[in-house]
């Protein structure tokens, strides 16, 4: 009998140390999609100095990954799409033109699809939605639709297609 309460005592605390390091895996790279659903949700409300201010963070969030702290298969995402992210976040930074960000947010949202698809970026859903006038991707926290291509004129205009795993 001692054993087995032994043993049960082992899985759950074995269980238990394994979600903190599930958890911290992901906070190490939720910086990055938090900030892209923060430049996604300045374009929904058609704020250019706001998309720009949060994809400033966005920026700061990409170069500053602690890869150490990655497992070899986020790591591997991140290496691989770092520098797209980079490049189209600092775009949408240094615009004070909303349409100009918004092309940029086309290819920041297709390389952040991808990195979702491949790294583990947040233990809640991340929803893939498309707009069929843009023929366009983006993501959301939110299975609701907030069109962020072309803001309060269609803002509603999209649809969820499925909710990205790693």
């Amino acid at each position: 009998m001692k054993h087995i309460i032994f043993l049960a005592a082992f899985f759950a605390l074995g269980f238990g140390f394994a979600q903190p390091v599930i958890a911290q895996q992901a906070n190490s790279l939720s910086p990055i999609l938090d900030s892209y659903y923060g430049v996604k949700d300045a374009l929904v409300a058609g704020d250019a100095k706001a998309a720009a201010a949060k994809a400033a963070d966005m920026k700061k969030a990409v170069d500053g990954v602690d890869m150490k702290a990655l497992p070899s298969k986020d790591h591997m995402a991140y290496m691989s799409l770092k520098d797209k992210l980079s490049f189209d976040a600092r775009h949408i930074a240094e615009s004070s033109d909303i349409a100009h960000q918004r092309e940029h947010f086309e290819a920041l949202s297709a390389s952040m699809s991808a990195f979702a698809k491949q790294a583990h970026l947040s233990a809640e859903p991340v929803y893939q939605e498309y707009c069929p006038m843009k023929k366009a991707y983006w993501l959301s926290s939110d299975s609701s639709v907030k069109n962020p291509y072309y803001g309060s004129s269609m803002l509603t205009c999209g649809k969820v297609t499925g909710a990205l795993k790693p």
